[in-house]
């Protein structure tokens, strides 16, 4: 018998039952293990899409330059706007125009992972990729585009903002390029000046849009030009495009002004500054501060009868006047859409359609008189 009593003479040692996980206990268990398996995979998944290239590029608030003030251009501090022949004037505050930076290109996309936090970022943008760059437009197409105009621009601005000074200056008209399948194709070419439509004499681009809308798409119109300093005369039946009548001709405005007035900004395209830099030369070539030594920013394109056009990647705009410390936005009327619920805290924001339009906010903001008279983004789209 055993000293602690046992009846078990056998000697095998004694193994103790081992316990069995409740229901409860397996299914806690399996969720455990799931929960492991997602995050795991979620975690590759994520490395996985940060390195593949998706077909989106990312629009941010690019740098900002005031019309007023100096570039750094080969090593030389150089004013963005300089004029040679006629007195100027001292200005203060800034005039800021804004530009848009692009993440991405066909060559190397942004990653899903920036994309995704771009999405979250208010003063961002996710746009298709061909929004940016287009399939059949090269990237260096689309570099020399945004290039010739921004020059045009330039023009299109001193044209303005001499001209709303009273300043004499003649203009002419040059065919730039025929489009695809054009009517004036054979009939007119790049360099041809245009001087005449049906025997009315045209000095700019809405006068020829004017004619040839009069002479409409059920008769030729007789457009006279010059080639290499002779004369031509084509006879072109005008075609619709869209809601316009059109020769199926590019046109360009060429300017000869009374002094030298010189635009220098480099590695900046399209045509985006042009309302801003023609309130820049107006405020150099008057007395007294156009904007009262305030920080006004704004963006706009313009024509050389100063209407104020629309432009892209104004919410971008905005944040970028912000950050560069304006406290007053001019923005095209024609852009309120996107402006209104996207004004960032501390800027105060007046629609412009015209060059008037943005002389009179000037000087509502210098003088202090007359802010809340002044058309807004909400009044605009408020308007049926």
């Amino acid at each position: 018998m055993s000293l602690f009593g046992s009846n078990d003479t056998t000697g095998a040692a004694y193994e103790p039952p081992v316990a069995q996980p409740s229901p409860a206990e397996r299914r806690s268990s399996r969720r455990r293990t799931t929960g492991w398996v997602v995050l795991v995979s979620a975690l590759v998944l994520g490395l996985v899409m940060s390195f593949m290239p998706t077909a989106y590029v990312i629009e941010q608030p690019g740098p900002v330059f005031d019309t007023l003030g100096s570039q750094t251009v080969e090593g030389k501090d150089t004013p963005l706007i300089s004029i040679d022949g006629e007195q100027t004037y001292p200005t203060a505050g800034t005039l800021d125009m804004l530009t848009v930076s692009v993440v991405g290109s066909p060559k190397a996309t942004p990653t899903w992972a920036e994309v995704v936090q771009a999405f979250f970022d208010s003063s961002k943008a996710v746009v298709p990729l061909e929004s940016v760059y287009p399939a059949d437009v090269t990237t260096e197409q689309r570099d020399s585009q945004n290039a010739a105009q921004m020059v045009d621009s330039q023009q299109e601005a001193i044209a303005a903002a001499l001209s709303n000074l009273g300043y004499d200056f003649t203009t002419s008209l040059s065919v730039g390029g025929l489009a695809d399948g054009s009517p004036a194709e054979g009939k007119l070419q790049a360099g041809d000046v245009l001087t005449r439509v049906n025997g009315t004499a045209i000095t700019s681009i809405d006068e020829l849009r004017a004619a040839v809308t009069a002479n409409g798409t059920s008769q030729p119109a007789v457009v006279d030009a010059t080639r290499g300093g002779a004369p031509i005369e084509a006879s072109i039946v005008p075609i619709e495009s869209g809601d316009s009548v059109v020769l199926g001709i590019g046109v360009q405005a060429s300017f000869d002004f009374p002094f030298d007035v010189k635009i220098q900004l480099d590695s900046v395209g399209g045509p985006s500054a042009g309302m801003m830099f023609a309130l820049g030369i107006i405020d150099k070539l008057t007395d007294g501060e156009l904007n009262g030594g305030q920080n006004v920013a704004g963006t706009g394109t313009i024509s050389s009868d100063g209407t104020v056009g629309p432009i892209g990647g104004i919410r971008q705009k905005l944040v970028g006047a912000r950050d560069a410390g304006a406290t007053w936005f001019l923005a095209p009327s024609s852009n309120c859409g996107e402006v209104v619920g996207h004004v960032p805290d501390g800027i105060r924001v007046f629609a412009v359609g015209t060059l008037d339009d943005s002389l009179a906010a000037l000087k509502a903001i210098s003088s202090g008189d007359g802010l809340d008279a002044l058309p807004t983004c909400d009044a605009v789209t408020a308007t049926p």
